[in-house]
């Protein structure tokens, strides 16, 4: 059998129906089943969503399964996540038609995680925001966990969180322990650690899908947030030039960063790590020594560690993500 040669990896999107979707991940061309729409896992190696190749010679391998073929030729040596083997991150596309649930996630030595599972640092990228769209963004000062508790037991824990207006293009980076929650009308690139722990503090006494109130996980919440804060940022992202690569998130299990691309540009990747690329604008293309692909908003592209020397050109936005070395 030939060996297969590294390229650029595009994959199915689960898509997965949540209370608060809708229907805006249609306008990036995605196939959407029916319902309300909030998230597109874009590239996941997860039991509750795994995606599966669609182009070159790998077309219906999954994730996990390159995973087990490739290894760290493919992933990088800092591919993967220590604690369980998986691919590190999760990549997802979310519309918030609503809001989402006010929550926290836990760290990865948190005593209460299940099994195999990892704790939850995050970054959100907006891709599109309706005007005096907001979103929940960490606790207000002077709330420690006396004053969350007698805020939840009197019906007033809205009075503790801190919300900020958000517009296309500003970053937040969001980790574990910091209390947040996207509010209607965004529509964001997520990256994040390959989990699916959420905590729910507040979910504004409404039905789920069926039709029950959706579960709380009050003390769990209690334990895991940062009440001295955990380190999150935020920035405005505009005011990059052609060729500019500007860091938008930095934390032990990512860096993403956001380039201008409206001219041919060349790159390479790293023994380290793999490369994800999130297209969260325009249209170009990607190429390498053996091929070329068309890409546009809306795609993203796993890039094998081994790849090589690799040229993007077009009118586009691009969020780069890698693990650190």
């Amino acid at each position: 059998m030939t060996a297969i040669k590294p390229y650029p990896l595009q994959f199915k999107p689960e898509m997965k129906e949540r209370i608060w979707g809708g229907r805006a991940l249609e306008q990036f061309g995605l196939e959407l089943p029916e319902g309300s729409i909030g998230e597109g896992w874009m590239i996941g190696d997860h039991p509750n969503g795994t995606t599966k190749v669609v182009n070159g010679e790998l077309a219906g391998l999954g994730l996990d399964g390159i995973r087990e073929q490739f290894g760290r030729e493919w992933f990088g040596t800092k591919g993967f996540s220590e604690k369980n083997g998986r691919f590190p991150l999760l990549i997802k596309l979310l519309d918030c038609n609503d809001d989402l649930s006010v929550q926290v996630h836990p760290t990865d030595d948190y005593e209460g995680l299940p099994a195999g599972e990892l704790g939850k640092t995050e970054m959100w990228y907006i891709l599109d925001a309706k005007p005096g769209a907001k979103i929940i963004y960490g606790l207000k000062n002077d709330v420690d966990r006396a004053a969350m508790e007698a805020a939840i037991a009197e019906g007033r824990i809205t009075d503790t969180l801190q919300e900020v207006s958000v517009q296309a293009g500003d970053a937040f980076y969001i980790p574990a322990g910091t209390v947040h929650a996207l509010c209607a009308g965004v529509l964001v690139a997520e990256i994040q650690q390959n989990s699916d722990t959420t905590y729910r503090l507040y979910d504004y006494d409404r039905p789920g899908l069926d039709g029950q109130l959706r579960e709380l996980h009050i003390e769990d919440s209690l334990n895991v947030i940062a009440y001295d804060g955990a380190g999150a940022t935020r920035m405005k992202t505009d005011g990059i030039e052609d060729g500019q690569w500007l860091n938008i998130a930095s934390s032990p299990y990512f860096i993403v960063e956001k380039g201008i691309v409206r001219s041919a540009a060349d790159y390479t990747t790293s023994p380290e790590s793999f490369i994800i690329l999130v297209i969260a604008e325009g249209s170009g293309t990607l190429s390498w020594a053996d091929g070329e692909l068309s890409v546009k908003a809306g795609e993203c592209f796993l890039l094998p560690a081994s790849l090589g020397g690799y040229t993007l050109n077009g009118d586009m936005t691009v969020l780069r993500s890698v693990v650190p070395a």
